[in-house]
Formats: C-alpha cells, structure tokens, sequence
C-alpha cells in the first residue's frame, strides 16, 4: 500500500517538473518547484516508513525548511533582482 503512494508522489513529482519546465512564467515555474519540494518531503517521509527508519522524517523536516527558505530567497531575488537590498537604506 506505501508502495502505490510512493509511486503516486514519484508521479506528482514528475508532472511538477514538467510544469517547471513548462510553466508561462517564472512565478509558475517557482511554484512548481515548491511543489516539487513538498513531495520531495513526502517521498523521504514514506522511505523512511518503508524501510523501517523512522529517524528519516527529521530528514524531511529539514528538507522543508530549507525549501522553503530558498523558495523565499529566489522570490525576492526574482522581484528585487538583489537579496541584500534593504527598504529602509533606499528611502534616505
């Protein structure tokens, strides 16, 4: 039964990718990378039940906060074309 879910998410994650590649503009393309992402956490989590290793969801925990870390910096990159800029420098 974890296998057909695995083998869900797998699929998910192929359609996110082609979506990336496909998507019409660069905020699809990020969301589907998100996208892509969160089944990656899915993926480890149901690795880690199948294989008996339950110590592998911290390993997903820490996989989405550095997703979602790096999808708020390419979003800022993406609209401010910097990520050191600060608002409060700029309006002096």
């Amino acid at each position: 039964m974890f296998s057909v879910a695995m083998l869900g998410v797998l699929t998910a994650m192929l359609l996110a990718l082609v979506a990336a590649v496909r998507g019409p503009s660069v905020f699809d393309r990020i969301l589907a990378l998100n996208v892509f992402g969160t089944k990656t956490v899915l993926l480890i989590a149901v690795s880690g039940f199948l294989s008996g290793r339950p110590d592998w969801l911290d390993l997903a925990l820490l996989y989405a906060l550095v997703n979602f870390v790096g999808i708020i910096a390419v979003l800022k990159f993406v609209r401010f074309g910097d990520l050191g800029r600060d608002d409060s420098q700029s309006a002096s």
